[in-house]
């Protein structure tokens, strides 16, 4: 695809995860890495960027007036894609993938794609779980809900403590900053910082590294042209967790 104009595609089917989550299918599929991203295009609205969930879908929350405008599609009606863009985890071995919220998006395919993974799913209550039946059918699922409805009762940082992470050649993480925070201190205090990758979601408007919106402080690599794939000893010392920059390039905690 090309990283200029978006590519229009037409939806071909809209599917509820959970209360504020849906994916999104449409006639085309996108050849990418797991953990690559697109910007998607909602029509007189923005284009903003999202994980490819499959090859020919996205997972979209809403959260604001662009994934709101998309949430709100009906089969038939037409999106703009481009892309993907960034780069992938980089699988070896046994892997740990460990998903917070709509961050098993980036994940599922991994989940579904390759031999001997072990997930941890997590979530604030059993309604927001999402793709739990679809991985539970292709790897080990862990389940961890903060109010205990499902699952490990309390955070899936909680649930991490309870796995030998010697077992493991590959950790993978997305999910929402603060929870991505704790996990890097979980693999940190076991040494298996080494060994992890943690997909990184910032503001974004070009998606190729040209405006600077996204990028990393302290080290200034942009999340859509050097990630949003980064490795574990290089996350730790960043921002992540800490703040982020809104539209406007201010701090935001």
């Amino acid at each position: 695809m090309s990283d200029g104009l978006p590519f229009p595609v037409t939806i071909t089917r809209v599917v509820q995860e959970s209360p504020n989550v849906t994916t999104i299918y449409f006639d085309h599929t996108f050849s990418s890495e797991p953990g690559q991203f697109v910007m998607v295009w909602a029509p007189g609205i923005d284009e903003i960027p999202m994980a490819l969930s499959y090859p020919d879908a996205i997972t979209v929350q809403r959260v604001g007036d662009a994934t709101t405008a998309l949430v709100t599609k009906k089969p038939g009606e037409r999106i703009g894609i481009r892309g993907p863009f960034g780069n992938g985890f980089v699988i070896r071995g046994k892997i740990l993938a460990i998903a917070g919220g709509v961050g098993a998006a980036p994940l599922l395919r991994i989940g579904l794609e390759y031999p001997d993974v072990t997930f941890l799913l997590g979530a604030r209550t059993v309604e927001e779980l999402i793709f739990h039946d679809t991985l539970s059918s292709a790897c080990d699922v862990r389940v961890a809900t903060d109010d205990g409805s499902a699952g490990y009762h309390g955070y899936v940082a909680g649930l991490l403590n309870e796995i030998n992470m010697d077992e493991y050649e590959t950790i993978v993480v997305c999910g929402p900053d603060p929870m991505m925070r704790s996990i890097l201190k979980v693999l940190e205090g076991r040494n298996a910082l080494n060994k992890s990758q943690f997909s990184m979601h910032r503001y974004m408007k070009c998606g190729i590294g040209l405006c600077g919106s996204c990028c990393v402080d302290p080290d200034g690599v942009c999340v859509c042209k050097d990630g949003p794939v980064f490795a574990g000893q290089m996350v730790i010392k960043s921002e992540l967790g800490k703040y982020h920059r809104n539209a406007a390039g201010l701090k935001e905690i």
